[in-house]
């Protein structure tokens, strides 16, 4: 192999450095600059980077802003705007149960700023590459030439010189001034000390700060009433996480499979994480979703279904739309985080059986009233009914928001299980004898999230708290049911192995 001569080596490990120093600056300034646009804790929210080691929550003109130390020197600043809260006591009561369950929109962040750094750090050196690569181009006599030409022209120098001084003014424009912000002259203060020693404030708390103008007695008794529900949710609910961990469940055999099902969150994320205990204390590999995991479907309930995700990223995962995940944004934003997505066809399901679903036709607001749009809801039921008569195979699992729309195929012989809830209590198993002699069950799972109307928000479940678990033989054919039901107490109620028989089995 020939040795490269020492000047160009020491020529190209030159033009490697400026490329380095070049990418640094320009991909840092690119990055300290930019911003992405998410959903956060129910606002529409700005994520921007900062060198200042802190992460910044900049509530708007009213309320105070918050801030944590960070253990890097790398910050962000999270802008929030608009949200859809109806009144101050109902968006602080949001605050505390995020803020208990913070673990998902935290992730949010961290991968927005983890996005603007690896797109900034490619711009910053793809920008710096382009000097060094019309350095390279040129060629030496090309350089040479250059250069010479600049020597024969003692006014040159000067022209470039003052030509880089007039861009740098340009870009800069120091003659416009910026007046003083508000926020800057505010100063920041232990949250301890914002609500006075009346208000105790729990441990992990107690780095936050605030900065405030000018806030009023009610708001004041806001904020300590939104951390007293953080404390009281986060040690309900992670006591409740941890006790399931002892409950006594059936055991499935080397050859089963089980699967976890919830339904009816309604925006609960206190309950994901017990939710996720009690799979692991199953055994559970993959997990179905019958709907209602929001009050009205809108944007700002990501926080939601990001919770969701987060803690059943690592499973398989079934989802269907309930009535009140009004409009496209439930599913497709599931679909996005990677559920499987049951639309009326025929799919995979668990331990490689089949699996039928479809979205709730109806929509609901907050109240008790139902507007059905598009297909009916009998519509819907006999087209679920069709297609799961008309699978070559047998439909071993049809989920569905309401147990209801799986009626007729029972009825009609065509699949093992329907799965539902909707009624916020438990029902089932009820047998179903087809025309042929097959044989199917209905169940109906109760609120996951513990929902006495459309929300559930609070520092504990407003009603027991219900999940399912579905056990499935190496066919995939379902074998047996055990419901697991969270009481407002604490206290933990497991419901007896239901076995699932069919004609010509033992």
């Amino acid at each position: 192999m020939p040795r490269i001569p020492t000047p160009v080596l020491l020529r190209r490990s030159l033009l490697l450095l400026v490329w380095l120093v070049a990418a640094l600056a320009i991909g840092t300034t690119l990055f300290l600059n930019s911003s992405r646009t998410t959903v956060l804790a129910g606002h529409d929210a700005v994520v921007q980077p900062t060198l200042d080691g802190h992460v910044v929550l900049a509530t708007g003109p009213v309320l105070p802003d918050v801030r944590l130390a960070l253990p890097s020197q790398v910050g962000v600043r999270v802008v929030l705007g608009k949200t859809d809260a109806t009144s101050s006591e109902e968006l602080f009561e949001r605050y505390a149960l995020i803020a208990a369950n913070s673990e998902a929109q935290i992730a949010k962040v961290r991968e927005l700023v983890v996005e603007m750094a690896l797109a900034s750090a490619l711009r910053g050196a793809a920008v710096a590459a382009i000097p060094v690569l019309g350095f390279l181009l040129l060629g030496a006599s090309r350089r040479r030439d250059l250069v010479e030409g600049i020597r024969g022209l003692h006014a040159r120098p000067l022209l470039g010189a003052g030509l880089a001084v007039a861009v740098v003014l340009a870009l800069w424009q120091p003659w416009f001034g910026d007046e003083s912000e508000v926020d800057r002259t505010r100063a920041w203060m232990p949250l301890a000390e914002f609500l006075g020693p009346g208000v105790p404030v729990p441990e992990e708390a107690q780095g936050l700060e605030v900065r405030v103008d000018i806030t009023s007695s009610s708001t004041k008794r806001l904020i300590a009433s939104a951390v007293d529900t953080y404390a009281t949710s986060r040690e309900w609910y992670a006591a409740a996480a941890e006790a399931a961990g002892e409950i006594e469940l059936r055991e499935p055999a080397e050859d089963e499979t089980v699967v976890l099902m919830v339904s009816d969150r309604h925006d609960n994320v206190g309950m994901d994480r017990v939710a996720r205990a009690i799979a692991d204390r199953a055994g559970a590999t993959g997990v179905f979703d019958a709907g209602d995991d929001t009050s009205t479907g809108k944007p700002w309930e990501a926080f939601s279904l990001d919770s969701l995700d987060d803690s059943f990223s690592d499973l398989d995962r079934w989802a269907v739309t309930g009535n009140h995940d009004n409009g496209p944004f439930v599913g497709d934003y599931l679909g996005e985080l990677g559920w499987t997505r049951l639309v009326g066809e025929v799919a995979e399901g668990p331990a490689g059986g089949l699996i039928l679903g479809v979205d709730d036709p109806r929509s609901s607001g907050l109240g008790n009233w139902r507007d059905e749009t598009g297909l009916s809801f009998a519509e819907v039921e006999s087209r679920i009914a069709d297609t799961a008569c008309g699978s070559e195979e047998r439909i071993d699992t049809i989920l569905v928001h309401d147990a209801k729309l799986g009626r007729e195929a029972l009825e009609r012989g065509c699949a093992d299980l329907v799965v539902g809830g909707h009624l916020h209590v438990q029902g089932g198993p009820t047998r179903y004898d087809g025309p042929e002699g097959d044989v199917g069950y209905s169940w109906t799972n109760g609120t996951t999230g513990g929902a006495a109307y459309a929300i559930a928000v609070g520092s504990k479940p407003r009603r027991d708290a219900e999940v399912t678990l579905i056990t499935y033989d190496d066919t995939g054919r379902p074998v047996g049911l055990q419901l697991v039901r969270l009481r407002t107490d604490g206290k933990y109620f497991v419901g007896d192995y239901q076995e699932l028989s069919y004609p010509g089995t033992v």
